[in-house]
């Protein structure tokens, strides 16, 4: 077996869910607010990339708030991440979704579902 294969594989996390891009997910991070205590601050929105391979494999989460589009880059096997949670699963038909960088208000958050139509 290659090395960094080796390696990477004990960083690995196996309890993840499976999620794709247009799935709209919770991201648990954890938060130090002091020498011993960890506060858990989430992220929702929907997953408008995935890239990377192993443990190099990280995903873009964007939402809208007050208005203002804010992404956010997680790495997936990171130790600051508690959970991810998937909260509704969206049926799009590519591998990359910034072209909702220039929608506003709702075409910018909902994504066609699997049963139902926006």
């Amino acid at each position: 077996m290659d090395k960094m294969k080796l390696i990477e594989s004990q960083f690995i996390k196996k309890d993840l869910p499976k999620f794709g891009v247009g799935d709209t997910v919770k991201v648990l991070t954890k938060i130090p607010e002091g020498p011993d205590k960890v506060r858990l601050h989430p992220f929702e929105g929907v997953v408008i990339s995935k890239e990377g391979s192993g443990a190099r494999e990280h995903f873009t989460v964007r939402k809208v708030s007050y208005g203002e589009g804010i992404e956010r880059v997680f790495p997936l096997y990171s130790p600051s991440i508690e959970r991810i949670e998937l909260i509704r699963s969206g049926k799009v038909k590519r591998a990359k979704l910034y072209y909702l960088r220039s929608k506003v208000g709702k075409r910018a958050t909902k994504i066609e579902s699997q049963g139902e139509k926006v």
